[in-house]
């Protein structure tokens, strides 16, 4: 009887990549983006403490001509929230930024602890069930 190897995982690929390639811990950043300011304070953080960081890359709270229109703005918003996902997919942990959260973070938190990525918070006095803090 001829046995056959057990097949990788995408996720346990990917995991088997990062670690043949010997690259750092890799660390997505989330929160509400009107704390882009406390974000990019934790990129710095995390990346002198030798991380790689992913973090939203736009702040549709400020205007910009890419989401002007309300109709583009509204498909851009859902093409950034599968990006975010697959940042989380991406990192191996994930760090909540900031003293609230919202409902997209919390589902991103949810998604997070579904694949297993530890996650860590900025503000952990924050409730991530209600958002407020505690």
């Amino acid at each position: 009887m001829r046995t056959y190897p057990n097949l990788l995982t995408p996720e346990e690929k990917l995991s088997d990549a990062k670690e043949r390639l010997n690259l750092p811990t890799i660390v997505v950043i989330c929160g509400s983006t009107r704390f882009m300011t406390e974000m990019a304070e934790a990129d710095l953080r995390e990346t002198a403490a030798g991380r790689i960081v992913v973090k939203p890359g736009c702040n549709m709270k400020q205007s910009h001509p890419l989401w002007a229109d309300p109709v583009e703005a509204e498909a851009l918003k859902l093409r950034l929230d599968d990006l975010h996902r697959a940042k989380i997919r991406l990192a191996d942990e994930v760090l909540v930024v900031g003293p609230y959260i919202g409902d997209s973070t919390r589902a991103e938190i949810a998604y997070a602890r579904e694949l297993g990525k530890p996650v860590r918070f900025t503000h952990p006095d924050v409730d991530p069930a209600t958002g407020a803090l505690q």
